[in-house]
């Protein structure tokens, strides 16, 4: 059953929410984002994975000012997960930090759907660090 399209429009404003509750300080609202069982991978910047909705508020607090005060998500291409599994989600993110660089990563996440409506339960974040997938 291919996924319909009032999900997908839901799926992509999830992924569009993320940077507008960061880059608004609303991290008492990640659990609109997030499953509260929710894994965060980032071991890609040597940091393990963070489970759950508060280890994500108290990671980002602790960023501090080196958190981007931008975010921006693009790029969403969203596969069906087989036997109703959820949704893989692929997509893009900008960031910009208040020095006025910029970063790129890649959001591999799985989403599901939750009694409230769509939330991410796993997101791995992939460094954009040299072309054409070089490493």
């Amino acid at each position: 059953m291919a996924l319909a399209a009032e999900d997908r429009a839901a799926i992509a404003e999830l992924l569009s929410l993320h940077g507008h509750l960061f880059d608004a300080g609303e991290l008492h609202r990640l659990g609109e984002l997030f499953t509260e069982d929710v894994v965060y991978d980032v071991t890609d910047f040597g940091q393990p994975p963070l489970k759950g909705v508060t280890a994500i508020r108290e990671a980002a607090r602790a960023l501090g000012e080196a958190i981007p005060v931008g975010h921006h998500v693009t790029n969403v291409v969203l596969v069906e997960l087989p036997d109703g599994g959820g949704v893989h989600a692929l997509s893009k993110g900008l960031g910009v930090n208040a020095d006025g660089t910029t970063g790129s990563v890649t959001y591999e996440d799985t989403v599901v759907r939750a009694a409230d409506g769509w939330r991410i339960s796993h997101r791995k974040v992939l460094a954009r660090r040299a072309p054409l997938g070089g490493h």
